[in-house]
């Protein structure tokens, strides 16, 4: 069996920096015809001077006769600018804004401590129609790991839409039924983006015969009832919902340690994982729309005209891949997956 779709994009991607790039990087152009790079490096990309520098040096290392455009953004924090909102909409190339809330993830200690300290970038983001990314969790140590996501639909996330009615919000790498709920309910202002390991995986994966580090990523892996909303939010045709990976690399060695890096890797077999999900849920049909369309809709860019094509054949997934001096596993290493590119 066979299916041409047209070439995704990734509207959620990490690709880390420096010697590590040249590793990284061609994955994603394998199969993605564009990606929102995040911008929590170290320092963040917290100006347009900064965000297009990085996107220089994602284009250096992209291999030959790939075409691939890697979309970026900043990284909001309490005292960005008005005006470099405005820059950055004038560049051309950065596309949105990420908020992390101080602490929430990897690279997040210089984020967003009180969203209102924000409003005077909120308001120049909807004025130019940017997107605002957001990292849906909260940071206070007294709230339950498990619901941090949806307190911060409550306490942060719906009085910000009612303070900007306009702006743009992708609420990113959603992971409950709370979370869809939550889009459902608003306009067309508001979508979300969904991962293959909230799709795939429920929190019973993190430890399924002992601690599995390579299923650790924030937010976490949640119920079964969460992740079959998210399936149904996923395989519903609704423009709402679209790809996002959230592919984030980690070295092996940093991964496997007392205190591991929250983060999963997932690029070299993305858009695989995607229809597996699909083709499970009898949806292969709506698997085009989620992946190729409804994310450029949402970001006012044309659509892809390219196309790829995915045979189903079992496959088995390497244990790791090389990076810079280590290694990197990917998510489902070692085992069979069931979809592969062919072209």
């Amino acid at each position: 069996m066979k299916l041409t779709i047209t070439r995704p994009d990734d509207w959620h991607l990490h690709v880390r920096d420096g010697e590590l790039l040249k590793d990284i990087v061609p994955f994603t152009a394998r199969q993605f015809s564009r990606a929102i790079i995040m911008p929590n490096l170290t320092p963040p990309n917290i100006s347009t001077e900064q965000a297009l520098a990085y996107r220089q040096r994602i284009l250096s290392v992209l291999p030959e006769n790939h075409n691939f455009t890697p979309l970026m953004t900043l990284y909001l924090t309490d005292n960005t600018p008005a005006q470099e909102i405005s820059l950055a909409q004038q560049s051309g190339h950065v596309h949105a804004v990420k908020l992390y809330p101080a602490g929430a993830t990897t690279n997040s200690d210089a984020g967003v401590t009180d969203i209102k300290k924000c409003y005077q970038a909120l308001e120049a983001l909807q004025k130019n129609n940017m997107p605002l990314l957001v990292h849906g969790e909260v940071t206070d140590s007294n709230i339950d790991v498990f619901d941090r996501e949806k307190v911060f639909i409550e306490k942060v996330l719906a009085p910000t839409r009612k303070d900007f009615p306009e702006l743009k919000i992708v609420f990113e790498h959603i992971t409950t039924q709370d979370a869809v709920d939550y889009v459902l309910s608003e306009d067309q202002h508001t979508a979300a983006t969904i991962t293959p390991q909230h799709l795939l995986y429920n929190r019973n994966a993190l430890f399924k015969g002992g601690i599995r580090p390579h299923y650790y990523c924030l937010p976490v892996l949640k119920r079964e009832e969460h992740r079959q909303a998210l399936v149904q939010a996923a395989i519903s045709a609704n423009p709402k919902f679209f790809l996002g990976t959230d592919s984030a690399p980690h070295a092996q060695d940093r991964k496997e340690t007392g205190c591991g890096c929250a983060g999963i890797f997932s690029a070299p077999l993305a858009i695989e994982l995607y229809a597996r999900c699909f083709d499970e849920n009898n949806a292969l049909d709506k698997l085009e729309a989620f992946s190729s369309f409804y994310g450029a809709d949402f970001y006012g860019l044309s659509r892809n005209t390219e196309t790829i094509t995915l045979e189903k054949v079992n496959w088995t997934v390497p244990e790791n891949y090389p990076l810079g001096n280590g290694t990197i596993v990917p998510l489902h290493a070692g085992e069979t997956e069931t979809w592969k590119i062919t072209k």
